[in-house]
């Protein structure tokens, strides 16, 4: 892309920016006109327009402009100028920007399938279509139909070879078991417990005859010593993976599997050590020790950061330098989410740009000290070289997560064009990374991350491409000499100006997405972001990698304590921000808008020409589809226990005193609640329910013994028993009766109440109902989270206790020892 300063020469003189569009400027088909001679003139009658200037060609020529009179065109001319817009697109390359497109159609195809395929159905379609493009080659239109059908095919693909190749075991049911295992990796947590990543060796009392293979568990503590590669034993309470807590929410059983993860849980106990790392890893393969070698290298780094820096800021710090981020107060990530700058804890583009950029600064720098040896050596070769190796090995050190990924594929392809003397295309290094992605992980594609960080970088990318296209069809005047102050303050606008553009592209970009996966937008991001980028930028992460390099020669103290200064700073503005920030919870928005709002993000990022305008209808469409979107009833959890009613006035009813912060958290961003609003109870038939349809609409849950009632502002009552003998007295008024018993079944003959049982909520997971306004008497409507039959991320629901049928598993008393007659 054409940077600042590449239309100015060394003179001081101005003449057009250069675009790398112009390179593909002669695949711009012209009309063909009658070949002539050109007519002579004396030079006199030359003079260059623009008053002497010589004015640059447009880098889009003809064809990235609207067709003169677009409102009066026939429509023949209307195709002929879409055919040749068009066809400069496919000449300038948008093809393959368009490849990774295609390939995540695919994969978003094959995990929104009811049903899983067979491995030799999408083998078959890639063949038929390979096939088909290469016999369609002579017809350019059939060959281009077939060329994406082909690719759309290899992300489905993709996607099962995937799902075939993880075939996580997943545990089936809740049961304590003795474990003994490998440690993986331990977090230190925030309310001050250790997450722990357990490879499984063995399980006793019981044995499990289908144990996972990974688990992750928390303990109060561990004992010294314990890193990762160590073997340890304890007795734990495992827990199978949770579906989604509503249903098109997040499904924390899909991401376990991909992760290979097949259980969760806790220890009752602290576990035992049972051989330190060097013991334990003898005989493991080398990807197991390597691995080990690896995350011990990143905690003793966040240990030595956390103890230098201490309190937030060294979690933080130890989050931006290796990626470890668990022991981040609740209370400043969440300050931090609702300004809109949790990007910033996130490493991603940001943080691998300003690590390269930081290398290759002191390595130029440290290189123009020489002279000589500068003169004739390609230094900047070499800075790009040790630039690349330096971000290879801060994305290993950092977890390798998928914005780090992405990001490291995007620079290391920069790196290596300075390393060749090739231009960097920048869109198609975006490609690039986001088919090694895809490839490598497909399930990333369905995730949040994958999405907004493609979707912001693909939005600047584009954004920018267009700006130097504008200005270079511009003339640039000579610079006009300045004061200090009036240069130092012009520097100052244009940077604060650059981010503030950036932050509005970026957050534009992500919005739908956003809402989409979280419900929530941040307001005042972009004051966040301008007030927070610069200190971020310029302190926290230049020192951080200075730290890092001064590190191995004991010499990071001082160039920490800066970074903990910088990130004081950073958690106070976001602390301020977030105080006055207004609600950001936003409710729920449709499918349909964030796929609209995806195809004007790709058209308009990709196209060159006027056929970029295409974009506009999409986003038009997208934002009508917004509210097109039907919000629940009631919310009912996958467990039966929790059970949650908006109310009116933003408060949202639920049954229980105690409930689980995330799944309120989520069930409040989604059906827009600010309060709660839990139940009142009484002492046992001290509630007299004899006639609660006398309710006031909108009434909380009331509960007495095993029975609770609350009435929905439509005008319909809800029950909630714990068995089904306490359900049958709700029969006579409750439209909806949820019974937290999986041995219970329908205890009413009145078909228009809709009841739901444990039994049939750990089938098929969390469920959302939705009452008829229309119809007083209309049975309610209720959509569950996990359809039948299941996927492989799914299976291990069926094998529950409660999916059976079964009550919950009580461990036998044993048997007291009879005392001696005396």
């Amino acid at each position: 892309m054409a940077g600042r300063g590449r239309g100015v020469r060394e003179d001081g003189e101005s003449t057009a920016g250069v675009s790398e569009r112009l390179m593909f400027a002669h695949a711009a088909p012209a009309e063909e006109a009658p070949l002539s001679l050109p007519e002579l003139h004396p030079p006199a009658e030359l003079p260059p327009p623009g008053g002497g200037a010589l004015q640059p060609a447009s880098p889009t020529g003809t064809v990235g402009q609207i067709p003169k009179q677009f409102g009066r065109v026939s429509l023949p001319a209307l195709r002929r100028s879409v055919a040749v817009a068009a066809t400069t697109e496919l000449d300038r390359g948008v093809g393959f920007l368009l490849v990774p497109v295609f390939l995540a159609a695919g994969v978003i195809y094959y995990f929104s399938l009811n049903t899983e395929p067979d491995l030799y159905r999408p083998l078959a379609a890639v063949a038929l279509m390979a096939l088909c493009a290469a016999v369609s080659r002579s017809w350019q239109k059939t060959h281009l139909v077939f060329m994406a059908s082909l690719f759309c095919a290899l992300g489905f693909l993709a996607a099962k070879v995937e799902t075939w190749r993880m075939a996580t075991p997943m545990l089936g049911s809740e049961i304590q078991t003795r474990l003994t295992g490998r440690l993986v990796t331990a977090e230190a947590m925030a309310n001050g417990r250790v997450r722990l990543t357990i490879d499984l060796v063995s399980t006793e009392y019981p044995t499990l005859r289908y144990a996972p293979d990974r688990v992750r568990l928390s303990a109060r503590r561990i004992p010294p010593g314990m890193t990762a590669g160590s073997m340890l034993t304890g007795y734990a309470k495992l827990l199978p993976p949770t579906g989604p807590v509503r249903p098109e929410s997040y499904d924390f059983s899909f991401d376990s599997y991909f992760s290979g993860i097949g259980g969760s849980g806790f220890f009752l106990g602290d576990p035992k050590l049972l051989a330190p790392p060097s013991t334990a890893t003898t005989g493991a393969p080398l990807g197991a020790r390597i691995a080990s070698a690896v995350e011990n290298a990143r905690e003793g780094i966040a240990d030595h950061i956390r103890s230098s820096i201490g309190g937030s800021e060294g979690e933080i710090a130890a989050a931006l330098i290796v990626g470890v981020r668990a022991g981040i107060p609740d209370a400043i990530n969440e300050s931090m989410r609702r300004t809109g700058i949790y990007h910033i804890i996130s490493i991603s583009g940001l943080h691998m740009a300003l690590v390269a950029g930081t290398i290759m600064f002191l390595l130029r720098g440290a290189f123009a000290l020489f002279p000589d040896f500068s003169s004739r050596r390609p230094v900047k070769k070499y800075a790009a070289a040790i630039a690349l190796a330096s971000i290879a090995a801060y994305l290993v050190i950092s977890g390798i997560v998928v914005a780090a990924e992405r990001s490291f594929i995007m620079l290391a392809v920069m790196l290596v064009a300075v390393l060749f003397d090739r231009a960097a295309l920048t869109m198609r290094n975006l490609a690039i990374s986001a088919i090694a992605v895809i490839l490598v992980s497909p399930h990333e594609v369905v995730g949040p991350s994958f999405q907004m960080s493609f979707a912001a970088t693909a939005a600047l990318v584009g954004a920018y491409a267009g700006f130097a296209d504008y200005r270079a069809g511009k003339t640039t005047a000579p610079p006009v000499k300045r004061s200090f102050l009036r240069f130092l303050s012009r520097k100052l606008a244009v940077g604060v100006g650059g981010a503030a553009v950036t932050s509005l592209i970026a957050g534009s970009a992500t919005l739908l997405f956003a809402i989409w996966h979280f419900q929530r937008v941040s307001p005042l991001s972009l004051l966040a972001n301008l007030a927070v980028m610069p200190i971020v930028s310029l302190i926290v992460m230049p020192f951080a990698v200075l730290s890092a390099l001064a590190m191995p020669f004991g010499f990071d103290g001082p160039f920490l304590y800066v970074m903990g200064k910088g990130l004081t700073a950073m958690i106070a503005i976001s602390a301020w921000i977030s105080e006055r920030s207004p609600v950001d919870a936003v409710g729920l928005i449709s499918i349909q808008s964030v796929l609209l709002a995806t195809i004007a993000l790709v058209i308009a990022t990709m196209a060159t020409t006027w056929l970029r305008l295409a974009a506009v209808p999409f986003a038009l469409a997208a934002l009508l589809a917004i509210p097109h979107v039907r919000t629940p009833d009631v919310l009912i959890s996958e467990d039966a226990h929790l059970v949650a009613m908006p109310i009116g006035g933003g408060e949202l009813a639920v049954n229980r005193e105690r409930s689980n912060e995330f799944t309120t958290d989520n069930w409040k961003r989604a059906l827009k609640a600010e309060d709660i609003v839990p139940p009142e109870t009484f002492a046992k038939d001290a509630l007299d329910i004899a006639d609660p349809v006398d309710l006031p609409p909108g009434s909380p849950f009331y509960c007495t013994g095993d029975l609770c009632i609350g009435r929905h502002p439509s005008g319909a009552i809800v029950a909630l028993a714990e068995n089904r003998d306490s359900a049958r007295p709700a029969c006579g008024f409750a439209d909806l009766i949820v019974i937290n018993d999986a041995t219970a079944y329908n205890p009413c003959w009145d078909q228009r109440v809709l009841v739901v049982t444990k039994r049939q909520l750990a089938r098929d997971g969390s469920a959302a109902v939705f009452f008829d306004p229309q119809s007083a008497t209309a049975r309610a409507a209720i959509q569950y989270a996990v359809e039948k039959p299941y996927r492989p991320w799914h299976e291990q629901r069926k094998y529950t206790r409660e999916a059976r049928g079964l009550p919950p598993y009580e461990k036998p008393e044993r048997a007291k020892p009879s005392q001696p007659d005396q």
